[in-house]
């Protein structure tokens, strides 16, 4: 399961509303990349693939492919605003470490 908190919920609404992409999901994926070897890619799609699985969190559809939900099961999404900027921040259970930026995570 893949869960937003009410926080992430209502900026993802907020941008999909400024952006005019009302009614598209949110895809969530893990690509290799970064100093720790793994990243988190989010943007919005019209529409899932075929393979992908499906969730969704406070009204907001998420799509994942099946690569990535191994690495993201029982991920929890959130806003957090700081010193340091603003941005979403993965609470991932699978995380065996990150790098020292924050950026990206190993498994």
């Amino acid at each position: 399961m893949i869960a937003m908190t009410d926080k992430a919920a209502e900026k993802v609404k907020e941008i999909a509303k400024d952006e005019n992409l009302e009614g598209q999901g949110l895809r969530l994926r893990v690509i290799g990349g970064g100093c720790s070897g793994f990243t988190y890619d989010l943007y919005f799609e019209d529409a899932p693939t075929d393979m992908d699985e499906q969730f969704e969190s406070h009204g907001i559809k998420l799509f994942i492919d099946p690569l990535s939900v191994q690495y993201l099961d029982n991920t929890e999404i959130d806003y957090v605003e700081g010193l340091h900027g603003s941005g979403f921040k993965f609470n991932n259970p699978n995380v065996k470490g990150t790098c020292g930026c924050g950026s990206s995570f190993s498994a």
